[in-house]
């Protein structure tokens, strides 16, 4: 067996894309989409009419031009997830717009908008996760959305705060990401790379991954965010792990052995603590850890440029 097939045996692999000939590709069980991802599948001939489809949903139910592009994105990024799921047998990640990252009524309002496209479509909401970003207020937001019976996805994941956060929240799954902690630590630590063990993405996987099984947490945990295969390989026994499709294609094609380097039972015997954060502390935690407060606050902008982009690129369509 190569080395994805192997590794599909250790972890559920979800596909980050929203390309369908991708997904079809490699098989996964879930696929995450975010805008950057959406976006960029939208100036693709192939997939120009869901964006058609959007915009005339819009037309038909907005009564301002504000209102017509905001109903077609909504649409659109439905529309894309309505796909995914033909292909896929299990989950796709729907993302609110990270402008309302700070607004915790704004993305309640906005799952329930994604959530009404989805059934009308006849998708049950079992197989939608809302994907919301680790703020305090996102981590609000999934906290109600979560009572009422609807999965959250937690995003843009830099630290055990956030985490912890999550967790109380009981969120469904959170996607904690590697690769760009990687990017800040060879920036700030002038490094040109490190050791797969010692890549500081993976050590903050890997400790919030010991932390949530010795606590019993049941929130998930999906590695994303991924700059190489060997990455990948040192969280071989992470829940899931979301992977864009070249580095799928890298693992395809690779051979050797991938042994299990999370494991449930050797994470019960860390000697963590379990941790309680309310809003005050969450904040202080976040702001004394530069490297997770500049790589949200950075994905929350380049998230809503995206959008914004999307929103543009649907009004010269119009």
């Amino acid at each position: 067996m190569n080395k994805l097939e192997q590794l599909k045996k250790l972890t559920t692999i979800v596909a980050d894309t929203g390309e369908f000939e991708e997904i079809k590709k490699y098989k996964p069980t879930d696929a995450t989409t975010n805008p950057s991802l959406i976006l960029a599948a939208s100036n693709l001939p192939e997939y120009q009419f869901l964006i058609e489809e959007a915009i005339q949903h819009g037309k038909k139910l907005g009564k301002s031009h504000k209102e017509i592009i905001e109903l077609a994105v909504e649409k659109a990024f439905v529309n894309f997830g309505v796909e995914i799921l033909k292909i896929v047998p299990g989950r796709v990640s729907t993302e609110v717009d990270a402008r309302l990252s700070f607004d915790v009524k704004g993305s309640i309002l906005k799952a329930k908008h994604y959530l009404a496209l989805y059934e009308k479509a006849g998708i049950s909401k079992d197989r939608i996760l809302i994907k919301l970003a680790s703020t305090w207020e996102g981590i609000q937001a999934a906290a109600e959305l979560e009572k009422e019976g609807i999965h959250c996805n937690m995003t843009l994941m830099f630290s055990m705060a956030q985490a912890v956060g999550c967790a109380q929240a009981k969120a469904t799954l959170i996607s904690p990401f590697v690769g760009r902690i990687l990017d800040w630590y060879k920036k700030a630590e002038g490094k040109a790379g490190y050791a797969p063990a010692e890549d500081p993405g993976v050590i903050s996987v890997s400790e919030i991954y010991r932390y949530y099984k010795k606590h019993g947490i049941k929130t998930q945990i999906m590695g994303a965010s991924f700059r190489n295969i060997d990455e990948i390989l040192e969280l071989a026994g992470c829940d899931l792990l979301t992977i864009a499709p070249k580095l799928l294609e890298e693992l395809s094609n690779a051979d050797g052995p991938v042994p299990k380097k999370l494991d449930e039972a050797e994470a019960k015997k860390s000697s963590s603590e379990l941790l309680e954060f309310d809003e005050k502390k969450f904040r202080w935690e976040l702001c004394n850890n530069a490297m997770a407060t500049e790589k949200l606050y950075e994905g929350i902008r380049n998230f809503a440029k995206d959008t914004v982009k999307l929103e543009k690129l649907l009004e010269q369509k119009m």
